[in-house]
């Protein structure tokens, strides 16, 4: 089966709707939001996924993607990335005590 075919019906609810229109509309919206916001408001009904990635200007992976997002987070899942794990891994303990040993003990205090 071709998956340019596929249509993912959202079915959103109102108020989420309302929301979507406003960051696509908003001039100020991060401009990495409006393609997600584009897709999910155009998979609210019986569009092919397809013809969605045609129009936003995506690959179809990115469309499945958001509307997978949005079937399972809801339009909270368009706001925010995923996190990652960081790319440089963490100093192992002996390294860290090696490069920043520790320091001495505070003074005591005489009266």
């Amino acid at each position: 089966m071709d998956v340019s075919r596929w249509a993912i019906d959202l079915k959103l609810a109102p108020a989420d709707r309302r929301r979507l229109e406003d960051l696509v509309r908003n001039g100020n919206t991060a401009q990495k939001l409006v393609p997600r916001a584009r897709i999910a408001l155009l998979s609210d009904g019986t569009r092919l996924s397809g013809a969605i990635a045609q129009e936003v200007g995506v690959s179809l992976p990115t469309v499945h993607r958001w509307q997978r997002r949005v079937q399972e987070q809801g339009v909270e899942g368009l706001l925010r990335d995923k996190t990652r794990p960081s790319r440089i891994p963490a100093l192992a303990p002996d390294v860290v005590e090696r490069t920043h040993p520790p320091s001495a003990p505070p003074p005591r205090a005489t009266l």
